[in-house]
């Protein structure tokens, strides 16, 4: 997995990954940014949340589950100190679909904080909270 960060002028940057894709990250004025993109760790936040979202999406339709939506929202606690790394990250899926069974959405979603979300998996082994709750919600 490669990556390029480049900066642009204050504390903006232009990250690249290496397939192809960009992003703007920039700080808040406080800080000397213009707030033209995300924070680092925001970032980080969305991998998380992504992530496990990949692997419940992936999840349910290996179990013939009729997902019509998924979204995940990500509740991030950091630490007052520096560095102000994450204490704790809460998952709340809200995920619609056709006689969603609610035991395989929970399974998928145990299935993906224990053994498939590296970005989760990663900063729990780092001693960071990940919690996850869900609804299914009526289809729109």
């Amino acid at each position: 997995m490669n990556a390029r960060i480049k900066w642009v002028e204050n504390v903006m940057f232009v990250a690249e990954s290496g397939t192809g894709h960009g992003i703007v990250l920039d700080g808040a004025p406080e800080s000397g940014g213009k707030n033209m993109g995300m924070r680092p760790m925001e970032l980080m936040a969305l991998s998380v949340g992504s992530c496990s979202s990949y692997d419940v999406v992936t999840i349910l339709k290996k179990a013939r589950q009729q997902i019509t939506s998924c979204e995940a929202e990500v509740t991030a606690q950091r630490v007052d100190a520096t560095p102000a790394v994450f204490e704790s990250i809460h998952l709340h899926f809200k995920v619609a679909g056709v006689e969603l069974s609610e035991k395989q959405l929970g399974r998928a979603i145990e299935l993906s904080a224990d053994k498939y979300c590296s970005a989760s998996i990663m900063l729990k082994n780092a001693g960071v909270k990940i919690t996850h709750d869900f609804e299914i919600v009526p289809q729109q």
